[in-house]
C-alpha cells in the first residue's frame, strides 16, 4: 500500500499545474494545526497524519472519564464485571503514539442480552405491563421529567461526543440541542394526535372510538455519527407510545448514553428501557432468534439490517424502520449559479467529514462547466481548516472508524487506476491513521468503485454528463434512493422533468441547496436500500404505534358516556391533554 501512496503523490504533482498544485498545498499546510506533518522527503512513503493534544491543553485536562462498565437492566444499574473495551478518542496525545482513553465500555454477551430482552418482555406483559398501562398523561409526564433531567447532562454529553466522535464543538451542541427540541416537538405532536382521537365517530349505526395504542418490544440500534440524535428519532416516539425498548448502544459513540442510564432509571417503569453494549454480532442474533421482537428500528448499513432480519423467525409479525445506505446525488445544470453550488455542494458534501447519510456523496456536472465547477470547489475546499474539535473555526476533524481512512485509499487507489485525478488539496493525504484531509475525484466514471459505494467521508467524487438522460441513468440504476439536489437558475424546461423522474428514485429532491433531514416535521424516508419506513416526528409516533379501536352499536351511547364519566378507561375516555 505504501508503494502505491507514493505513486499517487508523484501522480498529482505530474498532472496538476505545478502553481495550482503547490498553491493548493501551501494553503493546506498553512491550515494544520501543531503536530501534523506536511509532505514527506523525496522517496519516503508518508505515514499518516496524527492529530495530537498537549498535556495542558485545557480541554485535554477537562477530558471525559466514562465508565460504561455497566448493565442497565430491568430499571437497575449493574456493575459489570466481566470483559471490558477500553475506549479511545482518535486523537494522540502529545509526545507519544498512543491515543487519549476516554473511557470504557462493557462487553456484554449473548447471556446478558437475553436477560436485557426478557426484562423488556416482563415490561410489556401481553400488553398488561405498568408502562403500556400508564395513562397517556402519565406516560407524557414521565417523558417531560426525563427531558428535565437530561438538560443538566448537557456539557457531559456534548464533550463526549468532541472526544469520542470528533464532532466539533458546534456540531455536538447542535445535536444536544436538537435532540431536546426533537422529544419536545414529539411531545407536542402525540398530545395533538391523542386529542384528536378524543372523540366518538358515528357511522352507519356504529359508534367507535379509536386511538394508536403501542405495539409491544422494540429491538433499537442507532448509528456512531450521530450516536444521541439519531438514536432518540426511533427510541422516544416508542417509548412514549407505550411500548418497551433493548437498545443496542453503537460501539462508537457508545459513551454519550452511558450518563443516561440514572435518568432513564428515575423517570420510568423498571424494564421499560434496557441497554446492551459491545459486539452486536454476538449479542444482537439471538435476541432476534427468539421471535419476542416485535419492532425492529436500525440505523445502519442495509448488509448488516438483512443479517438480523434473517435471524427472525417470524417476520412477518415484526413491525420494521430502517434508515439504511445512500449516495445522494447532487447535479449541477449547465446554467447553475456555481458560488452557490459550489458552496452548498461542499457543505453538503463534507460538513461533519462527509460522516452523514444525508451527504452528497456524488456530483454530476455538466460538462461544459466540469473545469470551472471543479477548480472552484478545490479552491472552496481548500479554506477549510483541519484541528481539535474544540478549537474555533475547524471544519475537518479526525475519523472515528479506525478502518476508514484505509478504505478511502482504497477508493482512491481504484480510482485513480482508472483515470480519475486527484485534486489537491489533500495530495498528502493521510493513508493509515485517523486525521484525512477532503479530496476531490475527478472525473469519476461508471466502472469506479467510489461511483457506486457510499464513501461516507472525507472524499468527493465528480463527474460530468453531457445529457440529462444520463442523470436519469444513474438515478434510476441506483440501489439508494434516499435524496439529490439540483442546482439551476432556471432551466425549467430541464428541472421540471427531471423533478417528476427524481421524486420517483429518491425520497427528497433539494432545488439550489444540500440534501439535508431537517425540519423535523417533514418525512425523513428513502426508497430501495436506502429505508424502510419514515420518521418524521409524526411518522414515528405512528411507525411504532398500531390503531385499536373500541366499538358498539349507537344504542350503547348511555354505556360508553357512563365508562366516561366515571374515567374508569385510559382508553375510552374523552379527556384532552394540554
Amino acid at each position: 500500500r505504501n508503494l502505491g501512496i507514493v505513486v499517487v503523490v508523484r501522480r498529482i504533482l505530474t498532472t496538476t499545474k505545478p502553481s495550482a498544485a503547490l498553491s493548493s498545498l501551501n494553503t493546506l499546510s498553512n491550515k494544520m494545526p501543531a503536530g501534523t506533518s506536511t509532505l514527506p522527503a523525496a522517496g519516503a512513503p508518508p505515514d499518516g497524519k496524527r492529530l495530537f493534544v498537549s498535556k495542558t491543553d485545557p480541554a485535554y485536562l477537562a477530558r471525559p472519564n466514562i465508565d460504561g462498565g455497566k448493565f442497565f437492566c430491568n430499571g437497575e444499574i449493574r456493575e459489570w464485571t466481566g470483559a471490558m473495551q477500553p475506549v479511545y478518542a482518535p486523537i494522540f496525545l502529545e509526545g507519544t503514539e498512543d491515543k487519549v482513553e476516554i473511557g470504557r465500555q462493557a462487553r456484554l454477551t449473548p447471556k446478558e442480552a437475553l436477560e436485557a430482552l426478557e426484562a423488556a418482555r416482563a415490561a410489556w406483559d401481553h400488553g398488561k405491563g405498568e408502562w403500556p398501562l400508564t395513562p397517556f398523561q402519565g406516560r407524557i409526564a414521565a417523558m417531560e421529567k426525563y427531558v428535565k433531567i437530561l438538560k443538566t447532562k448537557r456539557e457531559v454529553i456534548v464533550n463526549v461526543l468532541m472526544w469520542e466522535i470528533c464532532k466539533v464543538r458546534a456540531d455536538a451542541e447542535k445535536e444536544f440541542d436538537r435532540t431536546i427540541d426533537y422529544i419536545n416537538a414529539t411531545l407536542k405532536a402525540a398530545k395533538e394526535c391523542r386529542n384528536k382521537e378524543s372523540t366518538l365517530q358515528d357511522v352507519s349505526g356504529v359508534l367507535a372510538q379509536v386511538r394508536r395504542n403501542p405495539i409491544g418490544v422494540m429491538l433499537n440500534l442507532g448509528p456512531f455519527n450521530y450516536p444521541f440524535n439519531e438514536t432518540y428519532t426511533t427510541l422516544i416516539p416508542a417509548i412514549l407510545m407505550g411500548n418497551t425498548v433493548v437498545m443496542k448502544l453503537p460501539n462508537v459513540g457508545c459513551l454519550a448514553h452511558i450518563p443516561t442510564m440514572e435518568v432513564f432509571a428515575e423517570c420510568f417503569p423498571k424494564g421499560t428501557v434496557n441497554f446492551i453494549s459491545g459486539a452486536g454480532r454476538e449479542t444482537m442474533p439471538p435476541i432476534m432468534a427468539t421471535g419476542h421482537v416485535d419492532i425492529f428500528a436500525f440505523i445502519g448499513g442495509s448488509k448488516a439490517a438483512d443479517a438480523l432480519i434473517k435471524e427472525l423467525p417470524n417476520p412477518h409479525k415484526v413491525k420494521i424502520c430502517l434508515s439504511l445506505d445512500a449516495k445522494n446525488l447532487a447535479v449541477v445544470l449547465a446554467d447553475a449559479d456555481l458560488d452557490l453550488a459550489v458552496n452548498e455542494c461542499v457543505l453538503g458534501s463534507l460538513s461533519y467529514n462527509g460522516q452523514r447519510c444525508t451527504a452528497i456523496k456524488l456530483i454530476l456536472v455538466h460538462g461544459s462547466i466540469l473545469e470551472a465547477f471543479t477548480a472552484k470547489f478545490t479552491a472552496k475546499m481548500a479554506t477549510l481548516k483541519a484541528g481539535l474539535p474544540w478549537e474555533k473555526g475547524v471544519d475537518i476533524t479526525p475519523l472515528p472508524e479506525t478502518a476508514k481512512p484505509a478504505y478511502l485509499a482504497e477508493l482512491r487507489e481504484d480510482a485513480i487506476a482508472k483515470g480519475a485525478k486527484l485534486h489537491a488539496p489533500g495530495a498528502d493525504q493521510n493513508w493509515g491513521h485517523t486525521l484525512v484531509y477532503p479530496t476531490v475525484l475527478c472525473p469519476v466514471t461508471k466502472d469506479m468503485r467510489v461511483w457506486k459505494e457510499e464513501q461516507f467521508g472525507p472524499l468527493v467524487p465528480i463527474g460530468k454528463f453531457d445529457d440529462i438522460s444520463e442523470v436519469v441513468d444513474y438515478a434510476c440504476t441506483s440501489p439508494f434512493g434516499q435524496q439529490a439536489a439540483i442546482f439551476t437558475k432556471g432551466d425549467v424546461a430541464t428541472l421540471g422533468p427531471l423533478l417528476d423522474v427524481l421524486t420517483n428514485c429518491v425520497s427528497r429532491v433539494n432545488i439550489n441547496t444540500q440534501c439535508q433531514r431537517s425540519p423535523d416535521n417533514f418525512p425523513f424516508s428513502g426508497r430501495k436500500s436506502s429505508a424502510q419506513g419514515s420518521l418524521s416526528v409524526t411518522d414515528a409516533l405512528e411507525a411504532f404505534s398500531i390503531q385499536a379501536m373500541v366499538a358498539t352499536k349507537s344504542a350503547n351511547a348511555a354505556l360508553i358516556q357512563k365508562v366516561c364519566d366515571a374515567k374508569s378507561s385510559s382508553f375510552l375516555t374523552m379527556d384532552y391533554t394540554f
